[in-house]
C-alpha cells in the first residue's frame, strides 16, 4: 500500500484552542459569528447539477486556469447551512490557495434553492454527493477528487464512501468529516439534554420555516397538521422528514441515514476530525472499533474545538486550524496539488 492511500501515520497539527472560548458549546457558537472576509476566493461559476428527474441542486465552481491537471474538492455543509457558511468559503479558500478547485455544494433546498426540487433535504442522500462527484468525473474529466463535508454533511461524504467501498471510482482519492453526525439517534438524543436547547431551539425554527416555504411551493404535497407542536429535531424527524423521504418513522430514518452502519466498507483514505467537547455530536461515537481500528480511518480528536468551531490561538489564515487540516490531508493523498504547508 501506497503513502499516499494510507493515513494512519499522519498526526496532523497540533490544535491549540483560543484560551477564552476555549470550553466547546462557546468555540461552537463564537465559530458561527466570527466576522471573516474572502477577498482571495475567486467569483464562482454556478452550476445546476441534476439528481433526478425534477430534481438539481447548486453548486458553486472555482477553477484553477488548468482545468484538467488540478485535483477539486467537493465541499458540503451541514444542517440547515449553505455554500455560503462561513467555514464553506474559508475551506474553500484554503483550498483554492494551495491549487485545487473547489465545489461548494448546496444540498437540496438549501442556500435559496426550494424550487429546484420537490423533495427535501435529509441524512439519507448520499447520492447526492456521488452525483456530483461524477458530474466532475464525466463532464470536466478530473482525475483526483476529494470530498469534505461538516456536520450532517460529513456524515453524507462518509456515508458516500462507506456505500461505494471497493467500487469508489479511482478518481475518488480521499474523503474527510468534520465533527460528522455519523450516529443520527445519538445526535438526537445529545439535542434533546436540556443544556443543548438553544441549539435544539434554533434547527427546529429554521427547519419549521424550510418546511413552510416548500408547502407554498408544493401545496399539494405537504401537509403541514401539528407543526406548531414540534419542539425537537426528533419529533421534526418523525412528522416531517421521515414520511416525505420514504422511512417508517424518526429510528428507520436514523438507522437508514447514518453513515455508522457503513463506514467498516470505506476503502479510500479518511480523516475523521472530532473535538471531545462537541456538545452535539456525542464524541462516544468516535470510540467505535469500525472508526479507531480501521486501516484507512485516521481519526484527529482534539480535547477542545466545540462542533465545526476549532478556532486557534493563531492568527491569520491559521485562525480557523481545521480548514487548513482538511487542505493538508488532500495535499498528501494527491500527487497533483502544488505543495503549501498548513500556516
Amino acid at each position: 500500500m501506497s503513502s499516499r492511500s494510507q493515513p494512519a501515520d499522519w498526526t496532523g497539527p497540533v490544535f491549540e484552542p483560543l484560551p477564552w472560548i476555549a470550553p466547546g458549546d462557546l468555540m461552537t457558537i463564537a465559530a458561527s459569528f466570527w466576522p471573516r472576509r474572502f477577498a482571495l476566493l475567486p467569483a464562482a461559476e454556478d452550476r445546476l447539477v441534476e439528481i433526478e428527474p425534477g430534481t438539481r441542486i447548486l453548486v458553486r465552481c472555482h477553477w484553477q486556469r488548468e482545468r484538467r491537471n488540478r485535483p477539486a474538492v467537493v465541499l458540503v455543509h451541514g444542517l440547515e447551512g449553505s455554500s455560503e457558511s462561513g467555514y464553506m468559503l474559508g475551506t474553500a479558500e484554503r483550498a483554492w490557495e494551495a491549487g485545487f478547485h473547489v465545489v461548494r455544494m448546496n444540498q437540496r433546498n438549501c442556500g435559496g434553492t426550494e424550487q429546484l426540487t420537490p423533495t427535501l433535504y435529509n441524512s439519507s442522500l448520499s447520492g447526492d454527493v456521488r452525483a456530483v462527484v461524477g458530474e466532475l468525473i464525466e463532464r470536466e474529466g478530473l482525475r483526483e477528487i476529494f470530498a469534505a463535508g461538516f456536520s450532517l454533511g460529513g456524515n453524507l461524504v462518509l456515508k458516500m464512501a462507506g456505500e461505494m467501498g471497493e467500487g469508489a471510482p479511482a478518481e475518488l482519492r480521499a474523503v474527510a468529516g468534520v465533527s460528522p453526525s455519523l450516529d443520527l439517534a445519538a445526535c438526537a438524543s445529545s439535542l434533546e439534554m436540556p443544556r443543548n436547547w438553544i441549539y435544539e431551539r434554533f434547527f427546529v425554527r429554521q427547519l419549521k420555516r424550510r418546511i413552510l416555504r416548500k408547502a407554498r411551493l408544493f401545496p399539494d404535497r405537504y401537509r403541514l397538521n401539528g407543526l406548531g407542536s414540534i419542539r425537537s429535531i426528533r419529533q421534526f424527524d418523525d412528522r416531517i422528514t421521515a414520511p416525505h423521504s420514504g422511512f417508517r418513522d424518526a429510528d428507520d430514518y436514523y438507522f437508514r441515514a447514518s453513515a455508522l452502519r457503513v463506514i467498516e466498507h470505506i476503502r479510500r483514505p479518511a480523516l475523521v476530525v472530532a473535538a471531545q467537547d462537541d456538545p452535539m455530536v456525542p464524541f462516544a461515537s468516535f470510540g467505535r472499533p469500525e472508526i479507531r481500528e480501521h486501516a484507512f480511518i485516521r481519526l484527529l480528536a482534539p480535547l477542545h474545538g466545540g462542533h465545526c468551531g476549532f478556532i486557534s490561538r493563531h492568527g491569520g489564515s491559521g485562525r480557523f486550524w481545521v480548514e487548513g487540516v482538511l487542505v493538508e490531508f488532500f495535499r498528501r493523498q494527491s500527487g497533483l496539488a502544488l505543495p503549501l504547508p498548513v500556516k
